[in-house]
Protein backbone atom coordinates (compact mmCIF):
# COMPACT_ATOMS: atom_id res chain seq x y z
CA UNK A 1 0.00 0.00 0.00
CA UNK A 2 2.80 2.42 0.90
CA UNK A 3 4.62 1.71 -2.35
CA UNK A 4 1.59 3.06 -4.27
CA UNK A 5 1.79 6.33 -2.36
CA UNK A 6 5.46 7.00 -3.12
CA UNK A 7 4.87 8.36 -6.66
CA UNK A 8 2.16 10.67 -5.30
CA UNK A 9 4.45 11.84 -2.50
CA UNK A 10 7.22 12.58 -5.00
CA UNK A 11 4.84 14.59 -7.19
CA UNK A 12 3.62 16.57 -4.20
CA UNK A 13 7.16 17.21 -2.97
CA UNK A 14 8.56 18.29 -6.35
CA UNK A 15 7.20 21.87 -6.23
CA UNK A 16 8.57 22.30 -2.72
CA UNK A 17 11.97 20.97 -3.77
CA UNK A 18 12.04 23.30 -6.76
CA UNK A 19 11.30 26.26 -4.51
CA UNK A 20 14.10 25.40 -2.11
CA UNK A 21 16.82 25.73 -4.75
CA UNK A 22 18.18 29.26 -4.98
CA UNK A 23 17.72 31.09 -8.25
CA UNK A 24 20.92 31.35 -10.24
CA UNK A 25 22.64 34.66 -9.73
CA UNK A 26 23.13 36.66 -12.91
CA UNK A 27 26.68 37.20 -14.07
CA UNK A 28 28.07 40.53 -12.92
CA UNK A 29 28.16 43.27 -15.50
CA UNK A 30 31.61 43.65 -16.99
CA UNK A 31 33.70 46.52 -15.71
CA UNK A 32 33.76 49.61 -17.90
CA UNK A 33 36.51 49.67 -20.48
CA UNK A 34 39.53 51.85 -19.98
CA UNK A 35 40.15 54.63 -22.48
CA UNK A 36 42.89 52.54 -24.09
CA UNK A 37 40.64 49.48 -24.39
CA UNK A 38 37.73 51.52 -25.75
CA UNK A 39 39.98 53.20 -28.31
CA UNK A 40 41.43 49.86 -29.41
CA UNK A 41 37.94 48.45 -29.91
CA UNK A 42 36.88 51.51 -31.87
CA UNK A 43 39.93 51.12 -34.09
CA UNK A 44 39.29 47.40 -34.53
CA UNK A 45 35.83 48.29 -35.81
CA UNK A 46 37.28 51.03 -38.03
CA UNK A 47 39.76 48.58 -39.55
CA UNK A 48 37.01 46.05 -40.25
CA UNK A 49 34.92 48.71 -41.99
CA UNK A 50 37.91 50.15 -43.83
CA UNK A 51 39.06 46.74 -45.04
CA UNK A 52 35.54 46.03 -46.28
CA UNK A 53 35.53 49.31 -48.19
CA UNK A 54 38.95 48.59 -49.68
CA UNK A 55 37.80 45.13 -50.77
CA UNK A 56 35.06 46.91 -52.77
CA UNK A 57 37.57 49.27 -54.35
CA UNK A 58 36.91 52.21 -52.01
CA UNK A 59 39.02 53.68 -49.20
CA UNK A 60 42.01 54.38 -51.42
CA UNK A 61 42.88 57.40 -49.25
CA UNK A 62 44.13 54.99 -46.56
CA UNK A 63 47.09 52.64 -46.72
CA UNK A 64 46.23 48.99 -47.27
CA UNK A 65 44.50 47.86 -44.06
CA UNK A 66 44.66 44.10 -44.59
CA UNK A 67 46.29 41.98 -43.18
CA UNK A 68 47.56 44.26 -40.39
CA UNK A 69 44.06 45.49 -39.50
CA UNK A 70 42.76 41.95 -39.16
CA UNK A 71 45.61 41.02 -36.83
CA UNK A 72 44.95 44.17 -34.77
CA UNK A 73 41.26 43.20 -34.58
CA UNK A 74 42.07 39.66 -33.41
CA UNK A 75 44.67 40.72 -30.86
CA UNK A 76 42.48 43.51 -29.49
CA UNK A 77 39.52 41.15 -29.08
CA UNK A 78 41.65 38.57 -27.26
CA UNK A 79 43.28 41.19 -25.06
CA UNK A 80 39.91 42.67 -24.04
CA UNK A 81 38.64 39.20 -23.16
CA UNK A 82 41.76 38.48 -21.10
CA UNK A 83 41.84 41.82 -19.31
CA UNK A 84 38.13 42.25 -18.60
CA UNK A 85 36.71 38.74 -18.45
CA UNK A 86 34.25 39.55 -21.22
CA UNK A 87 33.08 36.69 -23.39
CA UNK A 88 33.69 36.51 -27.11
CA UNK A 89 30.02 37.40 -27.69
CA UNK A 90 30.26 40.45 -25.41
CA UNK A 91 33.36 41.72 -27.20
CA UNK A 92 31.75 41.08 -30.58
CA UNK A 93 28.65 43.00 -29.51
CA UNK A 94 30.75 45.97 -28.37
CA UNK A 95 32.76 46.04 -31.59
CA UNK A 96 29.52 45.81 -33.57
CA UNK A 97 28.17 48.81 -31.66
CA UNK A 98 31.38 50.69 -32.45
CA UNK A 99 31.03 49.74 -36.12
CA UNK A 100 27.46 51.08 -36.16
CA UNK A 101 28.71 54.38 -34.75
CA UNK A 102 31.36 54.49 -37.50
CA UNK A 103 29.01 53.51 -40.32
CA UNK A 104 28.63 57.17 -41.26
CA UNK A 105 31.42 57.85 -43.80
CA UNK A 106 32.37 61.11 -42.05
CA UNK A 107 32.73 59.33 -38.70
CA UNK A 108 34.92 56.62 -40.24
CA UNK A 109 37.03 59.21 -42.06
CA UNK A 110 37.56 61.09 -38.78
CA UNK A 111 38.45 57.93 -36.85
CA UNK A 112 40.83 56.41 -39.37
CA UNK A 113 43.89 58.73 -39.03
CA UNK A 114 44.36 58.22 -35.27
CA UNK A 115 43.55 54.53 -35.66
CA UNK A 116 46.20 54.17 -38.34
CA UNK A 117 48.68 55.79 -35.95
CA UNK A 118 47.65 53.24 -33.29
CA UNK A 119 48.10 50.44 -35.82
CA UNK A 120 51.61 51.67 -36.62
CA UNK A 121 52.40 52.01 -32.90
CA UNK A 122 51.24 48.42 -32.31
CA UNK A 123 54.13 47.12 -34.41
CA UNK A 124 51.91 45.05 -36.66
Amino acid sequence: MHSRLIPIAVLLAAPALAQEQPAPTPAPAPAPLTLQQSTAMKCAAAFALGASLQARGEGAEWPQIMPRGREFFVRTSAQIMDETGRTRDQVAAEITAQARALSDPAALAAAMPPCLLLLDASGL
